[in-house]
């Protein structure tokens, strides 16, 4: 029932004036045009009353030229009344609604000539020096500032709401990408996770089963570090599903020392894992891309060394990989790599770069730029 009532909806929206002014505009032509003598004068200005409604009701929510002709036969009707009975207020009704009007160019046009058009009839009106007409002279300023004011005032609204819209969608869309980007980080991070933890799990069980005849002390040790690492993967799940909480870079630097001593490859570390000045979503970002750099290693290198290289500038951190074993470029594909997609997106996310080259060996470069902080005056003394 709403719905219905809202079609034959006659009044403007959200020109913060009470139904029943309106309504006062309605009814007051009828006193101007019921002044005359003259039937036919008083037939045309009913009949111009009429129209003016008419199309007033029917430029309200249409759209495109029938705006346009619609506005222009009520600006006729407007100055009709205002030279005829003395009737100047219907250039307020006019008012509201070209400020309502969307576009820019149409809106110009409107109210230009509405504003030109409402001028000259009030000054011919007081040029024929009509009696009534003069009487009225406060009333008709006060409509001629209307006609210059509100639909400059229902323009700005109109365009101010359409604004909000817009923002309110732009959010929408914005949180949107949020939770996508927000559910991709996940499954990276739990396949880094995970990946790295059954990897080194393989390899120990692997060692394991090979240790069993040979020996058996070391082969006990060896399930009794698949049991812990196992544990400690499913607690790093829990923690990485339930609080999302970044690692250090010098805790994975342990981590990795560990995989790559079960894999039997030597490791190096060539700098300080002790960064200045730098973000945990940034160590976070290095310490998952270490992670993965690793873990391709000990897959797919068949490498017998592994170094690492951590140098810090005032402009950028930079972080290599490098190891000794066979170069496989087929295999250094974002495409096809999902590790390697991975660590390009997260150093993405913080503006880094990732570089691969290969030779003796395969070494991966990532670039961080950094925007070290000037120490405040409390700090430096």
């Amino acid at each position: 029932m709403y719905k219905r009532l809202k079609r034959f909806q006659i009044f403007p929206k959200t020109t913060g004036i009470s139904p029943y002014v309106w309504l006062m505009f309605c009814i007051l032509p009828f006193y101007f045009i019921f002044r005359s003598s003259s039937n036919v004068e008083i037939a045309s200005g009913i009949l111009m009353i009429v129209l003016f409604f008419i199309c007033y009701r029917l430029t309200l929510n249409a759209k495109g030229w029938p705006v346009y002709v619609g506005t222009g036969v009520q600006i006729a009707v407007s100055i009709a009344m205002t030279l005829l009975f003395s009737y100047a207020y219907f250039a307020f009704f006019l008012a509201f609604f070209i400020g309502n009007v969307q576009n820019k160019a149409g809106f110009i046009t409107l109210y230009t000539i509405h504003i030109a058009t409402s001028l000259i009839a009030v000054n011919v009106g007081f040029i024929m020096q009509d009696k009534f007409f003069i009487t009225q002279t406060p009333f008709i300023l006060i409509s001629l500032l209307g006609v210059i004011l509100l639909p400059l005032g229902s323009y700005n609204r109109n365009k101010q709401g359409a604004l909000q819209e817009q923002l309110k969608d732009a959010n929408q869309r914005i949180a949107e990408l949020v939770k996508l980007e927000e559910r991709q980080r996940i499954a990276r991070d739990l396949h880094d996770t995970l990946g790295q933890k059954l990897s080194l799990i393989g390899l120990k069980s692997d060692l394991a089963h090979k240790l069993i005849a040979a020996n058996p002390e070391r082969a006990r040790a060896e399930i009794k570090d698949v049991q812990h690492t196992a544990r400690t993967a499913l607690q790093e799940v829990r923690l990485l599903v339930s609080e999302m909480r970044g690692t250090r870079l010098e805790d994975e630097l342990g981590h990795i020392k560990q995989i790559l001593l079960a894999a039997q490859i030597e490791f190096t570390l060539e700098g300080s894992p002790a960064l200045r000045r730098v973000s945990l979503l940034t160590e976070n970002v290095m310490s998952m891309c270490l992670k993965e750099a690793v873990n391709n290693v000990v897959r797919h290198s068949g490498a017998t060394a592994c170094t690492v290289t951590l140098s810090q500038s005032d402009t950028a951190i930079v972080m290599k990989v490098r190891d000794n074993g066979a170069s496989r470029p087929e295999r250094l594909n974002f495409r096809q790599g999902h590790g390697l997609q991975g660590m390009k997106e997260r150093l993405e996310f913080i503006n880094g770069t990732l570089d691969i080259s290969t030779g003796e060996g395969t070494t991966l470069v990532a670039t961080i730029p950094q925007i070290l902080q000037r120490p405040t005056k409390e700090e430096s003394s």
